[in-house]
């Protein structure tokens, strides 16, 4: 079995792990959830093995780099960190209902990285920008980051949905039930959105970090306003300014859950539009 074959076979364990964990938010059968955790977890080892396979592959050819040099490599990455991220979630608060709202991430991910007439999936040699030894550390820490970026999301997706119902249903409590009463409590809610916010504002910083110093190391200096290096700091900013607001001015619901949608947007631009639609010295990150 080949590296692609895994990829190949993580695509669809959580494509399925989607579907089981929606049909536990749906059904509420709590047998469905271990049943998700688990293909859950086996996508993500299937995922760990099929890229260090890749690594190895890529020795094998002559190129010897770490899977970190494309966009369909990165795809895989920002699917395996969310994987990952998503399961240490689910194992903090004892909730398998967020897989519904996070999972897909990590799915969509893969399947945009395998079908995508514009993604190449072969391993190719590291074009000259990107031969450092700065690569793993900066793609890493960016790529943890927007994992707990694009749960935050999910979960801000879920908060509005519970509190549109619950405002709904204000002065009758008893009829709030089914899908609504099988989430968290808005209270939680908030609470895993900003820690979530929190952790990946962390990662970010890490990752802008280290691709300054690396920069400097490629080009001679720290910034240039490059439109990847604008755009990352456009989305520091969302996040920074989110942190600010609530520990000064303690904001919280469904501000916070606005926040955490709109910061994922601008995570994806940043990420996906500025590589296809701004030219600058990242432009290689489109290939």
């Amino acid at each position: 079995m080949n590296s692609s074959q895994l990829l190949g076979f993580t695509t669809m364990a959580y494509l399925f792990a989607s579907f089981v964990y929606i049909g536990l938010f749906i059904f509420r059968a709590e047998k469905l959830g271990i049943i998700a955790t688990l293909m859950t977890v086996g996508a993500v080892l299937a995922q760990t093995t099929g890229l260090a396979l890749r690594w190895i592959e890529s020795y094998q050819m002559g190129y010897g780099h770490a899977p970190l040099s494309n966009m369909y490599e990165s795809l895989v990455v920002f699917s395996w960190t969310t994987g990952i991220f998503y399961l240490w979630l689910e194992w903090k608060f004892k909730n398998r209902t967020i897989g519904a709202f996070a999972v897909p991430f990590a799915f969509f991910s893969m399947a945009y990285a395998s079908f995508a007439p514009e993604i190449s999936s072969e391993i190719s040699p590291l074009v000259p920008a990107l031969q450092s030894n700065w690569l793993l550390a900066h793609v890493m820490t960016c790529f943890v980051g927007y994992a707990a970026f694009a749960v935050a999301c999910g979960i801000g997706i879920m908060y509005l949905v519970k509190n549109r119902s619950e405002e709904s249903n204000k002065g009758k409590k008893a009829e709030v039930g089914g899908l609504i009463a099988s989430m968290p409590s808005l209270r939680i809610l908030d609470d895993i959105i900003y820690k979530c916010i929190v952790f990946g504002f962390v990662w970010l910083s890490a990752g802008i970090i280290t691709g300054a110093i690396w920069a400097n190391e490629s080009w001679g200096t720290y910034w240039s306003w490059d439109p990847k290096e604008t755009w990352s700091l456009i989305t520091w900013f969302i996040y920074a300014a989110a942190i600010h607001a609530r520990f000064t001015k303690g904001w919280g619901g469904k501000r916070i859950a606005w926040i955490a949608i709109l910061g994922l947007l601008s995570v994806l631009f940043t990420y996906y539009g500025v590589n296809f639609w701004l030219s600058g010295l990242h432009s290689y990150g489109s290939s």
